[in-house]
C-alpha cells in the first residue's frame, strides 16, 4: 500500500493503477514543479533572450541557459565533442527591400507592380546569391502534388524548368466520392509549404509562389508576413543541388489580380484544380525583377544531455525528448510598437517543460534500462532545421531510438481531461499510450485540428522521417472547470493574436498545472519505453515502417 502515498493526488481515485507503478515512478510523477517550468519560461520569454532569434545573442543565451541547467542536474553532455551543444551551421537570407523590385508583366497590360513586400508578398532567394534577375514564365499548377498513391499528377507533362509556379497551400480536396482521398479533412505532407517548394526545387522551377487564404494555410496573413518578412534560415546548399530562385507567398488579393490579368478567375481555377483532370495552366505573365539578398553565415545549436540508463547492454539505446528552443527574434514592431517577438508559448513552454522532464530524470533512482535524451533543437520556425540536423546527425544512430517524445507550445490554461498524440495510432507503442493515459484520467483524441496538418509542423517529423516512432505530446481543449468549448475558443484566440506575434509574451497567472500534466504523462511513456522488452516500431503498412525497419537492422 506504501505505493499508493507517491501517486499524485488526480490519481487518487484510480486505485487499481496505483499497484502498476514503481516506486522510482512514483516518486518521479508528483516531483514536478509548476513553480520552476513558470521560472524557466519567464527567463526564456524574456526580453534580454530578444526572441532567440536563430544566430542571434539572444539565441546563444538561450542555449547556455539551457546548457547551464542541464550541467546543474548533472546530465551527461551529448554534442559534440564532450559538450552540451551540437553546432548546426546555416546561413541567414534577409530579401534586401532596397536592392528588390519584383512584378508580374503582361504585354498590353499594367504591370501588378513593384509587389509591397510584406503587404502583398513575402518571400526569399533559395540560390543564395546577393543579387539575381527574375524573368520567368508563370504557370498555375493546382495543389503542385505528385502522389503517385492517389494516382494524382498536377503537373501532367509540363516542362517545368526555368517557370515560376504558381500553388495552392493545401491538399487536393476530399470528395463525396472519395472521401479519403489526401486522408480527407486531414492534412498530408503534400499540404505543406514546405513540400511545395521541395518539388518545385526538384523539377527545377525558377520559383514556386504560394496563394494565401487563411482557411487553406491555417493561419492569417499577419503570421506569414511576421515569420517571412525578416530574416529566414536555410542549411547551405549543395553544390549543383537545384534551388529556387524565388519561394514565397503573395496575398489571396495579388492572386486574384493577377489571375484576372490572364483572364481567368481565382476562385474558378480552385475548384478546377480539385480534380484528377487538372492540367497546369499557364497564365500569359511573367514574373520579372531584380532581387537583393542579405546573406548572414552563422552558427546554431542543438543542446543535448543524457541521463545514462541502468542496464549495460540497453543503455546504448535511449528514449528522446525534445523541444525547439528557437522563436522569431525581433522583428516588425506590433500594435503597441513592441518588436519582440518572445515566443512564451511557442516554445518557452515547451523548453521549461523539457527542462524540468531533465530535472525529474536525473533524480530518478534508479535509472531506466535505456539512457534518456534530451534535445532543446535550434531554428524549428525556419523550417524544422534543427530537428532535421539531429535526424541526420544523431548523438546515437536512429535504430537505436526507441521513441521520441516532443512539447511545442503548452497552452497554460488549467489542467485537461484529453490529449493529442498525433501520430501515436501509427505506432506499436499505442497500447502503451492507450494504458498510460487512462492511468492519467487522460483521453487520447483526434487532432482536433487535422486540416492544420500538424503531424508535419513540428520537430518529430523530422524524427519520424529517419524511422523513430516519434509524436508531440500536445494537451487536448477540454479543460476541467471551464465550459464545453471554451479551450477551442482559447486555441482561436492565441492563434489570431498571439501566435507568431510580439503579444506572445509570459504571463505570470498561467496555470502551469497543464504542463505538469504533460510532463507526468511524457515521463510515464518514456519510463515504459526505456524499460520495454522490445523496441517500438511503425505499424506496418505506414510510410516511415521500411525506414525504421533499415534502421532497427543497422543497430544490431
Amino acid at each position: 500500500m506504501r505505493r499508493l502515498l507517491f501517486v499524485p493526488l488526480f490519481l487518487a481515485a484510480l486505485p487499481l493503477v496505483a499497484a502498476d507503478v514503481p516506486a522510482p515512478l512514483s516518486r518521479g510523477m508528483k516531483a514536478f514543479s509548476k513553480t520552476a517550468l513558470a521560472a524557466h519560461d519567464r527567463i526564456l520569454a524574456g526580453d534580454l533572450l530578444e526572441g532567440r532569434g536563430p544566430g542571434t545573442r539572444g539565441d546563444r543565451l538561450a542555449q547556455e541557459y539551457i546548457a547551464a541547467q542541464f550541467e546543474s542536474y548533472g546530465l551527461e553532455p551529448a554534442g559534440d565533442n564532450g559538450t552540451y551543444f551540437q553546432r548546426v551551421p546555416l546561413l541567414g537570407l534577409t530579401t534586401d527591400r532596397e536592392k528588390t523590385s519584383l512584378a508580374f508583366t503582361k504585354n498590353g497590360a499594367p504591370a501588378i507592380g513593384p509587389l509591397k513586400i510584406e503587404e502583398e508578398y513575402v518571400g526569399q532567394n533559395k540560390s543564395q546569391l546577393e543579387t539575381d534577375l527574375l524573368d520567368s514564365e508563370v504557370v498555375f499548377v493546382g495543389h503542385g502534388v505528385v502522389a503517385p498513391e492517389y494516382r494524382w499528377d498536377d503537373y501532367k507533362d509540363l516542362d517545368t524548368r526555368g517557370k515560376t509556379l504558381v500553388m495552392l497551400v493545401d491538399d487536393p480536396p476530399a470528395s463525396a466520392q472519395e472521401p479519403d482521398l489526401f486522408k480527407g479533412k486531414a492534412r498530408t505532407y503534400y499540404g505543406r509549404w514546405t513540400y511545395k517548394y521541395e518539388i518545385g526545387a526538384a523539377k527545377n522551377a525558377a520559383g514556386v509562389i504560394l496563394i494565401h487564404t487563411t482557411d487553406a494555410a491555417g493561419y492569417g496573413w499577419q503570421v506569414v508576413s511576421n515569420s517571412w518578412g525578416g530574416e529566414s534560415s536555410f542549411t547551405r546548399n549543395k553544390p549543383g543541388a537545384p534551388a529556387l530562385h524565388f519561394a514565397g507567398w503573395m496575398t489571396e488579393k495579388i492572386a486574384s489580380e493577377l489571375f484576372k490579368q490572364a483572364g481567368l478567375d481565382l476562385g474558378a481555377m480552385t475548384k478546377a484544380a480539385a480534380s484528377r483532370d487538372f492540367k497546369p495552366v499557364p497564365l500569359g505573365v511573367k514574373f520579372s525583377g531584380t532581387i537583393g539578398t542579405k546573406i548572414r553565415p552563422f552558427d546554431t545549436a542543438n543542446v543535448l544531455a543524457k541521463v545514462r540508463g541502468s542496464d549495460a547492454k540497453l543503455r546504448d539505446e535511449a528514449v528522446l525528448f525534445s523541444a525547439h528552443h528557437d522563436h522569431l527574434g525581433i522583428g516588425k514592431p506590433g500594435a503597441g510598437g513592441d518588436a519582440i517577438y518572445n515566443g512564451a508559448i511557442d516554445n518557452a513552454s515547451g523548453c521549461a517543460l523539457l527542462l524540468e522532464m531533465a530535472r525529474v530524470w536525473s533524480e530518478t533512482k534508479p535509472a531506466p534500462k535505456r539512457s534518456i535524451l534530451f534535445a532543446a533543437v535550434a531554428a524549428e520556425e525556419q523550417g524544422l532545421l534543427g530537428s532535421e540536423y539531429l535526424g541526420q546527425n544523431p548523438p546515437i544512430s536512429a535504430g537505436r531510438i526507441a521513441l521520441a517524445l516532443n512539447f511545442d507550445a503548452i497552452p497554460e490554461l488549467g489542467r485537461v481531461r484529453d490529449v493529442n498524440m498525433n501520430g501515436i495510432e501509427r505506432t506499436t507503442f499505442e497500447p502503451t499510450a492507450q494504458r498510460v493515459t487512462k492511468a492519467l484520467g487522460l483521453t487520447i483524441v483526434p487532432d482536433p485540428e487535422p486540416e492544420q496538418g500538424h503531424y508535419y509542423r513540428s520537430d518529430h517529423f523530422s524524427l519520424g522521417k529517419v524511422g523513430i516512432p516519434a509524436v508531440t505530446i500536445d494537451p487536448g481543449q477540454d479543460v476541467v472547470g471551464k465550459p464545453k468549448g471554451w479551450g477551442a475558443k482559447q486555441s482561436d484566440d492565441y492563434r489570431a493574436n498571439r501566435y507568431h506575434q510580439p503579444s506572445d509574451e509570459f504571463d505570470p497567472k498561467w496555470d502551469w498545472s497543464e504542463a505538469v500534466q504533460m510532463a507526468q504523462l511524457g515521463y510515464w511513456l518514456g519510463w515504459e519505453a526505456a524499460n520495454a522488452a522490445s523496441m517500438p516500431n511503425w505499424k506496418p503498412g505506414d510510410e516511415f515502417r521500411g525506414i525504421r525497419d533499415r534502421s532497427l537492422a543497422a543497430a544490431k
